[in-house]
């Protein structure tokens, strides 16, 4: 079966020979080059579904190739062939817009993989895609920006790097990143690299086996294997202790995990694509970050823009966030009136997007009507900071509990005693929450806010 054509562009005969052989037992009608001048030859002759290049060539690089590809065929993937270890030719090849790149000697299940991917490019997304793109709503200039970089950078493999504060979207553009490429049919697994305690960080990212450790009654697969023909999504990779950025590094390099208690390691085949809010090249200036890891993950960055930076696209959320709400909510779909639309725009937002719909769910619950204006927003301007310097710097909260031990813990008294007062109100009521809301004198509206705000289920 004729699965496209593929174009091989190398001047060791041998490598041309292995590369033919594998390609067209895959269906694909193959043609092969010796040099830049052959191989530019051919591309004038006809389109190509697939492109292998050597990074030595003797009239020229596969850089040179990889850039007019680039330019002139941007539909067509190119993957780079190099030596063992060099793995900076690799990322080089990457940013100039490489697909992928295999190193020799070519492991043949890693070309096969990198084939199959590759060869995806050609077909129909599925149904589900482009979900996470329609979630990434503007019509600002930075975010076409970054929809259109999200096109190009999925039909790479490249690694990744989003960056930006928190709340800008890092997950929706990972998910859009893995929606709109090749691997849209594989795993998506997101993984928050601080919410694992570090006792437990190796089993679970490469697995383990059974008897390898106290507890492992089984063998269990890692989240680096369960994302195997898709996406690993590493969310505040900054906060990955030492000894699991020297692991990350390996797998990276190797495109393979030991489970803990394994004897062998295991192929992989997963795009990474990281995120973090905070400055890792200071970190690694600290110490902290481990600078090999850095250009590994980082060998494309995309930045996500705060909401301050795209003022022009706050009706056109706030409006979705909206319609979304009314049905969960089960009520009368509010209304922005202009007044407080103006003070949505003129606001900061120094938590971006969640703060804008964590501000707008509040002010549905304690507005009157189904009309919300300015006071019911509850906007408190201050001045947007760094969020790396914002960690830096101990809370007013903490100085003012240092200087004053009696007000330790005073937010967290007064939940307590909501939380004592809504629960008393929902026994005596029998659990009926319209009756509850009218006893403790709030609107139904905002006793859900509360039971949400307070987790009371």
């Amino acid at each position: 079966m004729d699965k496209g054509h593929a174009l091989i562009v190398d001047d060791e005969a041998d490598i041309r020979e292995l590369l033919t052989l594998t390609l067209t037992r895959l269906g694909l009608q193959v043609e092969t080059a010796a040099c830049l001048a052959e191989a530019r030859q051919r591309l004038a002759e006809r389109g190509y579904d697939l492109c292998f290049t050597d990074m030595r060539l003797p009239d020229g690089s596969g850089y040179e190739l990889i850039e007019q590809m680039a330019r002139q065929h941007p539909e067509t993937p190119v993957a780079m062939i190099t030596a063992y270890g060099n793995a900076e030719a690799g990322v080089q090849a990457l940013r100039a817009g490489a697909f992928d790149c295999v190193s020799k000697p070519v492991d043949l299940t890693v070309l096969r993989n990198l084939v199959q991917t590759a060869l995806k490019l050609r077909a129909e997304r599925g149904p589900g895609a482009g979900g996470s793109e329609e979630r990434l709503l503007g019509q600002s200039a930075p975010m076409l920006k970054v929809r259109a970089t999200i096109q190009k950078l999925a039909r790479s493999q490249a690694p990744v790097l989003i960056t930006g504060e928190s709340g800008v979207g890092k997950e929706l553009a990972a998910r859009a990143i893995h929606e709109q490429g090749p691997r849209a049919g594989g795993p998506f697994v997101p993984v928050n690299c601080g919410a694992i305690p570090t006792e437990l960080m190796e089993s679970e990212f490469f697995g383990h086996r059974k008897g390898s450790f106290t507890g492992a009654h089984g063998d269990k697969d890692g989240l680096v294997q369960a994302a195997s023909g898709g996406t690993l999504f590493l969310d505040e990779i900054a906060e990955l202790p030492p000894h699991m950025q020297v692991k990350l590094l390996r797998v990276l390099q190797e495109q393979t995990v030991r489970p803990i208690g394994a004897r062998a390691e295991i192929p992989i085949d997963v795009r990474i694509v990281s995120a973090t809010h905070k400055d890792l090249a200071k970190l690694i200036d600290l110490g902290q970050f481990r600078q090999d890891l850095y250009y590994r993950i980082n060998v494309i960055e995309l930045r996500m823009p705060p909401l301050r930076e795209r003022p022009d696209d706050i009706a056109l959320l706030a409006e979705r966030y909206l319609d979304r709400l009314a049905p969960e909510w089960s009520i009368n779909r509010p209304k922005l009136s202009p007044q407080a639309l103006a003070a949505l725009e003129h606001y900061s937002f120094p938590g971006n997007v969640r703060e804008l719909e964590n501000v707008l769910e509040r002010a549905v619950a304690l507005s009157d009507g189904d009309v919300i204006r300015p006071e019911d927003l509850h906007l408190v301007e201050r001045m947007p900071q760094d969020e790396a310097s914002l960690e830096e710097a101990p809370p007013p909260a903490m100085e003012s509990a240092a200087a004053d031990p009696r007000r330790v813990g005073l937010e967290g008294y007064i939940d307590s005693l909501e939380r004592e007062a809504i629960v008393r109100a929902l026994e005596e009521c029998r659990y009926n929450k319209t009756a509850a809301a009218k006893k403790l004198g709030i609107t139904f509206r905002a006793l859900r806010y509360r039971l949400k705000k307070l987790g009371i289920d």
